[in-house]
């Protein structure tokens, strides 16, 4: 039996893996982003060992729900999977962050820095990352005009930079990304043609390390397969460098190894 957190679990994969993953004997902790989320979430799934409350688009939101965490004592596995979709529009937090960033990007950083460090680290990327750019040197789209779209697949992009550099990292850990497909979500909208029956299951797969081909670090997946990444995602530099502006823009440092 493992002890598993998951971010953004009050709806949607995040839930849908936590079932499951209850269903087979594992302890969960769901988090939600608000008190009324979270009431939902106990009602949807009542054997959830715990559920954690905190907006983690705020990096002082972020790290409130990183103590909660740790308050709640050490986890096997992490499943970072808090996101907001493609579809959104530009909007700012109040650290003066696109949304999208703070949440999708910055917020997995966050949480990876400050939770204490499981066995595991499982980052839900996207397919639409394959096709993106890191754009480091306008992560913030100072430059740019805002394309919730191209927004949404560079985030997903950095979660995979950051499950590796994670790998490369912590060699304790077995970090891993993967891709759950386009499916019909309220993130993915009812037209997404993917196997809903399958999306969450790699994620649980990952974490729950029941199975030997889980335990493998610094690989991608789509739906317990092996699949490249996109290059960017291995490149050592651009990893490296994410990580110095992410800890530069919330004041939290990665620790070694």
């Amino acid at each position: 039996m493992s002890r598993i957190f998951i971010s953004g679990s009050s709806t949607g994969l995040g839930l849908m893996a936590a079932e499951l993953l209850v269903s087979q004997g594992h302890q969960v902790v769901l988090h939600a982003r608000n008190s009324d989320r979270a009431k939902d979430a106990r009602k949807a799934l009542p054997a959830a060992e715990a559920i954690v409350a905190g907006d983690v688009a705020t990096i002082v939101g972020a790290k409130e729900v990183a103590a909660q965490v740790n308050k709640l004592g050490t986890f096997d596995a992490v499943i970072h999977n808090a996101a907001v979709g493609y579809r959104e529009a530009h909007r700012l937090t109040a650290d003066g962050l696109p949304h999208v960033f703070a949440i999708n990007t910055l917020s997995a950083y966050i949480l990876t820095a400050l939770i204490e460090r499981p066995k595991r680290l499982v980052y839900l990327s996207s397919g639409m990352h394959h096709h993106a750019d890191a754009n480091l040197d306008d992560i913030l789209w100072k430059k740019r005009r805002w394309n919730g779209s191209e927004a949404y697949a560079e985030s997903k992009l950095h979660d995979a930079m950051l499950a590796f550099a994670v790998a490369r990292r912590w060699p304790s850990v077995l970090s891993n990304s993967l891709e759950p497909g386009w499916v019909p979500t309220k993130m993915g909208g009812p037209g997404a043609p993917d196997d809903m029956d399958q999306a969450h299951l790699t994620q649980a797969w990952l974490a729950a390390g029941d199975a030997p081909k889980a335990d493998v670090t610094g690989q991608y997946f789509y739906h317990k397969k092996r699949r490249e990444p996109n290059p960017q995602a291995y490149d050592p530099k651009l990893q490296d460098r994410l990580i110095e502006i992410c800890a530069g823009i919330s004041g939290v440092a990665l620790p070694e190894a």
